[in-house]
């Protein structure tokens, strides 16, 4: 269940997204997918404004750029995924990993785990303001993003 036309009402802050690569395991059947996001830039205007690093205004930038690393199995029924922002790597780092697998408990159930990590460095007194604001919209996000696979598994399996 993919988002596949961008912008979607479902994510508006999701632009465009490209599939840069994508093969199949003919050994293991596994489909890994390589895709690049231009997300709409978040940050709030009053955080664009400040200057980073010799009068270098970084966060004032219209799209932000993620990769994503996908892979599924279906023949263990899970899917892998990670992500990390392409944009600002000389002063932030931001990286998601999530997981769904068939659950133990009952197989028509998905369990989903999901972790993060945000660094910011070079914004001085500022690093803990930004790593706070992403943290925040991280959190959003997550429960955005289940909300969103949860309409999508209802319209495509009732």
């Amino acid at each position: 269940a993919f988002l596949s036309q961008y912008p979607s009402p479902m994510e508006k802050h999701v632009t465009a997204v490209e599939t840069v690569e994508e093969k199949t395991d003919l050994s293991t059947g596994i489909i890994y997918r390589k895709r690049i996001a231009t997300c709409q830039n978040v940050i709030p205007e009053i955080l664009r404004k400040v200057t980073i690093c010799r009068e270098i205004h970084v966060l004032k930038v219209p799209d932000i750029y993620l990769e994503e690393e996908s892979w599924l199995n279906t023949q263990k029924r899970n899917m892998a995924m990670k992500t990390h922002c392409l944009t600002w790597t000389q002063y932030a780092s931001l990286s998601e990993e999530s997981v769904f697998r068939e659950s133990l408990e009952n197989p028509n159930w998905t369990d989903f785990t999901q972790k993060g990590r945000i660094s910011v460095t070079g914004a001085g007194l500022l690093n803990c303001v930004l790593e706070a604001f992403a943290q925040s919209f991280l959190k959003q996000g997550v429960k955005k993003s289940i909300k969103i696979m949860e309409t999508l598994l209802q319209e495509q399996c009732g």
